[in-house]
């Protein structure tokens, strides 16, 4: 994929960032995926997730894809996940986080990734959704 207009603004994080994948968290982790969706609901091809869990103090980063999707391995029982996000259009990365176990001490309900069962075990599912009326809530940083 090709750069379009709108990138015209702001750093142009796909060149050197998203080819570099540092997601694992944990060696012995769990799923997290999800995908980075506009305001349109469309998926940012280009976009970058950076993820620090605050209890281990470990971190990792993921570009999405043609679909928008990223993909992390967290510490099996995380709770909390701080989310940056670095995409098209923003001058400064955005902040959000992610509740992994039911919820517990989430702010807003954008914040809680849903788990999933699949035949590898399951995981977690969370979209970040930039902005419209699914927008994923964001901190002051």
């Amino acid at each position: 994929m090709t750069g379009t207009p709108s990138q015209t603004v702001g750093p142009y994080y796909t060149i050197g960032l998203c080819r570099r994948r540092d997601h694992e968290l944990a060696a012995d982790g769990v799923a997290l995926t999800g995908r980075l969706l506009d305001g349109q609901g469309e998926p940012m091809w280009d976009g970058v997730v950076e993820l620090f869990d605050v209890e281990t103090r470990t971190w990792g980063r993921a570009g999405t894809d043609a679909d928008g999707r990223f993909a992390f391995v967290v510490p099996r029982g995380a709770r909390r996940l701080e989310a940056f996000v670095f995409a098209r259009g923003l001058l400064r990365h955005q902040l959000t986080r992610i509740y992994l176990d039911g919820g517990a001490g989430a702010e807003d309900e954008t914040l809680v990734a849903q788990r999933k069962d699949t035949a590898e075990g399951g995981g977690f599912e969370f979209d970040i959704h930039m902005q419209g009326d699914r927008a994923t809530l964001f901190f002051e940083h």
